[in-house]
């Protein structure tokens, strides 16, 4: 058995929260890269060059890449043979975010209550999924995520009959619903079966897999390569403005389901699909 002191979690999710909002990960900023230089659009050029020049400005000058920070989303994959002392775990995973919020400059945008509105002033509580596997590690991944892209996302809980096609457009209608509002060039997480909020847990963590890194299923990985076509084939394009390059990149999970249903869940990301994983 390993003890792994809650502080050391701490410590280590207040500079995820840092740098995770102050430099776009290499898989983003190479696929805006290449969105760049297959752009046909001027006006889509222009907007890639903008969005280029905002991530140097933000990694030197160490800013927020977005003034929207986003609420800190984390997936922890935590060994069995792992015990955490100290203190909870989720409490020092709340006091990580707080000191990586407040000590980054980053803006604050949680409400303590969905009606109330009342801001609790450092970002917390942050949403947390804990996953238990072999072994003595544990692996954080943080995901911020802004809501003008969030606001965007759909589930549908489709009927075992609407099979593949119907999956396929629900996701393009997801985006076109979108439109402007999701910040293109964007990254499209899907999930695919479970439940009401397995497939949406699946979406979400969908955005944090590699830009570039299809699902290692066959029919999966066609259906990633032909919903971004058609997704980039809308001319929604770089900031809603025209253009080739609608989607980065569509990145489905699938799981088990029930014989009666036939859940889907499309999360959408804009330009600033910011994650970062560590191990302790």
């Amino acid at each position: 058995m390993r003890e792994i002191n809650v502080a050391e979690v701490t410590k280590t999710v207040r500079q995820m929260c840092i740098d995770v909002n102050y430099e776009l990960s290499e898989d983003m900023q190479a696929a805006l890269k290449k969105a760049q230089n297959e752009e046909e659009s001027e006006l889509g050029k222009t907007i890639f060059s903008k969005l280029q020049e905002n991530l140097v400005i933000a990694k030197e000058d160490q800013i927020p890449i977005c003034q929207d920070t986003g609420m800190a989303v984390f997936f922890f994959k935590i060994g069995q043979d792992v015990h955490f002392v100290g203190g909870n775990l989720t409490d020092a995973i709340n006091e990580g975010v707080r000191q990586g919020y407040t000590d980054g400059y980053l803006r604050k945008s949680v409400v303590g209550d969905p009606l109330i509105r009342k801001n609790t002033g450092d970002n917390t509580p942050a949403v947390v999924h804990y996953d238990i596997v072999p072994g003595d590690g544990v692996t954080i991944t943080c995901a911020p995520k802004g809501f003008g892209s969030e606001n965007m996302s759909r589930v549908f809980m489709l009927k075992p009959a609407d099979g593949e096609e119907g999956v396929k457009n629900a996701i393009v209608q997801s985006v076109l619903d979108a439109g402007p509002n999701a910040c293109p060039p964007m990254v499209v997480g899907v999930g695919i079966g479970g439940t009401f909020e397995k497939c949406a847990e699946m979406a979400k963590e969908a955005l944090t897999r590699p830009v570039g890194q299809h699902s290692e299923i066959d029919y999966v990985k066609d259906m990633e390569e032909e919903v971004l076509n058609r997704i980039n084939a809308t001319g929604i394009g770089p900031a809603g403005l025209g253009g080739k390059i609608t989607a980065l990149a569509v990145n489905i999970n699938t799981y088990a389901t029930h014989i009666a249903g036939l859940p889907v869940a499309v999360n959408i990301c804009c330009h600033v699909n910011r994650h970062i994983t560590r191990e302790i």
